[in-house]
């Protein structure tokens, strides 16, 4: 496992950051769900409860994608 080191305005809160990097990870296949939440620092369950938040789908589909069905 590799460590990245990055300084950010104490304005971004860095739960939020993580889960946004780690979800867009997932959503392109670069990570499975387990990876994305260790990289996030959560359970796999809290992960795959909690990504939708962000607009990532664990299904694969965007919400347009759904909208057209």
């Amino acid at each position: 496992m590799k460590t990245l080191t990055i300084q950010l305005p104490d304005s971004v809160n860095e739960h939020d950051l993580l889960m946004q990097v780690a979800g867009l990870l997932f959503e392109k296949g670069i990570l499975s769900s387990g990876q994305a939440a260790e990289m996030a620092g959560i359970s796999k369950v809290e992960f795959l409860e909690s990504i939708g938040h962000y607009g990532i789908s664990i299904f694969g589909e965007t919400p347009e994608d759904i909208e057209n069905l």
